[in-house]
């Protein structure tokens, strides 16, 4: 990853040697200036030599003539769970690079909940050698906290042989702002090896005032969390570097963009967290959040700086993120500067994506993924979904979904109660929501009651549940969820959809019960026919997983299911179904 200044790169930019690749009839975003600059880019061993008016360098071994379009350097993700898109990195790839991206930060927070580091290490050798910059936050947090039962347990000195890797940026979103703020030793031990080796990222929803003083103090430097406006700009007056998330699950980009400010814009880039394989197909990556903030009226080189060079400059990578000399040569080319769509992109000089279609290399084959399983309660059937009244006359708190936000709300609602059991209620748009603990097979159930998936019938479930990712079912008849239930069991994982005791749709998840071993398109076919089943549930919710897969996390407010039972997360604490 170091820069290796050669004699070769040299005598291209002094103008004495040809380069590799000349692109005459350029017109180069200058992230640095927010500029348009008419010329030619020369390109030597993966790197750009030099750069300047049409003219300047005329010598290449080949040419490419842009005829007065575009060049911009190649999109960086500052932040996302690759196991997010269902694919290893080696898929992934193919579906981001025809969008630009030539870069990402990879947290494999996810795989390390289930299979701890070598979960970790199978996601960086599945992504070495590919044409794309693969980066690594170090997960900070395995489990997220200690109220959910993960598939492994993480400290500092689990962690510290990962920095050897220089693919490393940094350590990974400190989830458990609340030990950071009161000095747990232990999450100050993972901290200050972040601090030592790297840097640290933050994940703080909602945290302000002393506490937020208290998490900068403790060395933290980002958050991706921010849901408004004057939240952003409050971290940002701090010096904090805040990634505007637009994901598939938390599209936060309106909400923040009018923080955003000529003075400040270089506290900000982009990232989406998590992306579902289709949108990322079909709608695209950063590049997708670049044309949707210009159409909100952010000024197109600045919204192009934000996709590159903030996150390169963010995490040190000073030679990446701009066409600038002794940069690497990560490019793409489009026509319209307005709604910036890549019809080439290079990787290191070379051309990976042309008019969509990807004409990379991936090389080697695709990792042997280490083992999971599903594991389920011995004896598990419907009666251990069964929730029985305990208090007549009592309300019960049911956590309130917020479309296109996984920070959730609470209402208190009357139950409705057969034979003496709390059910759901599709008739109200109440469902039940069971998390099953998958890794040990120890026996944990927690249940609670969800307000805004549109269930009419049936069941829906999921082993992709943040962070822990146990089993989620949610669901109106407890029969049909027990299905949902065994159904991925079978499998090793995946997400699926019952009714009336019929499966009517599954994608197998085999690697780590989050992943697929199958082509993208094999999994974005399969999920289409999944999400149709949902639809014919009552969903109206675009994905309702992506939704479910937050029901779980425990670190984000307000109301939370994990195996352990209903977590109210202002109060960091399990709390009674019935009030």
């Amino acid at each position: 990853m170091a820069h290796v200044v050669t004699p070769d790169l040299l005598a291209v930019a002094r103008g004495d040697a040809p380069a590799d690749l000349l692109l005459t009839g350029a017109r180069i975003i200058n992230v640095f200036t927010c500029e348009v600059e008419d010329g030619c880019v020369a390109i030597k061993d993966g790197r750009i030599a030099g750069l300047g008016p049409e003219g300047m360098y005329t010598k290449g071994r080949e040419v490419m003539d842009l005829e007065g379009a575009f060049v911009a350097p190649g999109f960086i993700d500052a932040h996302m769970h690759v196991e997010s898109t269902m694919l290893p990195p080696r898929e992934f790839v193919r579906l981001a690079v025809p969008h630009g991206t030539t870069g990402a930060v990879f947290d494999s927070h996810e795989i390390a909940n289930v299979l701890g580091v070598p979960g970790i290490r199978y996601v960086m050798d599945d992504a070495e050698g590919l044409p794309f910059n693969a980066m690594f936050a170090v997960s900070s947090c395995v489990p997220s906290s200690p109220l959910e039962t993960s598939g492994a347990r993480l400290e500092a000195g689990d962690l510290a042989p990962l920095f050897d890797d220089p693919r490393v940026v940094a350590l990974a979103e400190m989830m458990n702002f609340p030990g950071a703020i009161a000095g747990d030793a232990r999450v100050l031990a993972k901290i200050n090896l972040g601090l030592s080796r790297r840097m640290v990222d933050g994940h703080a929803p909602g945290l302000r005032g002393r506490g937020l003083r208290a998490y900068l103090a403790a060395g933290i430097s980002s958050d991706h969390e921010c849901t408004t406006a004057e939240e952003a700009m409050e971290k940002a007056r701090l010096g904090m570097s805040i990634f505007i998330r637009e994901g598939s699950a938390a599209r936060n980009l309106e909400a923040l963009l009018p923080a955003v400010t000529p003075a400040n814009a270089h506290l900000f880039c982009f990232c989406t967290d998590d992306r579902h394989p289709a949108d990322l197909k079909e709608q695209g990556h950063i590049d997708h959040v670049v044309r949707r903030a210009i159409g909100l009226g952010m000024d197109p080189c600045r919204a192009i700086a934000m996709g590159s060079l903030h996150a390169a400059r963010h995490y040190g990578r000073r030679d990446m993120g701009a066409v600038a000399p002794g940069y690497r040569a990560d490019l793409v080319v489009f026509d319209d500067l307005h709604a910036p769509r890549p019809r080439v992109v290079l990787h290191g000089g070379r051309v990976v994506a042309r008019d969509g279609v990807f004409v990379g290399e991936v090389g080697g084959k695709t990792m042997a993924a280490p083992s999971s399983g599903v594991r389920l309660p011995a004896g598990l059937s419907a009666a251990s979904l069964r929730v029985g009244l305990r208090k007549p006359g009592a309300s019960i708190r049911v956590i309130r979904m917020n479309p296109g936000q996984i920070v959730t709300g609470e209402m208190v609602a009357a139950p409705m109660v057969v034979a003496g059991a709390i059910v759901a209620d599709p008739a109200r748009d109440i469902a039940k929501l069971a998390v099953i603990e998958r890794h040990r097979g120890g026996g944990n159930i927690g249940i609670g009651f969800v307000h805004g998936f549109g269930l009419r019938a049936g069941a829906i479930a999921s082993t992709v549940g943040h962070d822990s990712h146990n089993l989620a079912v949610l669901g109106t008849d407890d029969a049909d969820m027990l299905i949902a239930a065994r159904t991925l069991a079978a499998c090793g994982g995946g997400q699926c959809a019952v009714r009336d005791g019929q499966v009517l749709a599954v994608l197998e998840l085999p690697i780590a019960g989050l992943m697929s071993d199958q082509t993208a398109e094999a999994v974005i076919e399969r999920q289409g026919a999944l999400l149709a089943a949902t639809r014919a549930l009552g969903s109206a919710v675009e994905d309702p997983f992506m939704p479910l897969s937050f029901m779980c996390l425990p670190v984000i407010p307000k109301l939370k299911v994990t195996d352990l039972g209903l977590v109210d997360v202002e109060r960091f604490a399990v709390v009674e179904l019935e009030v």
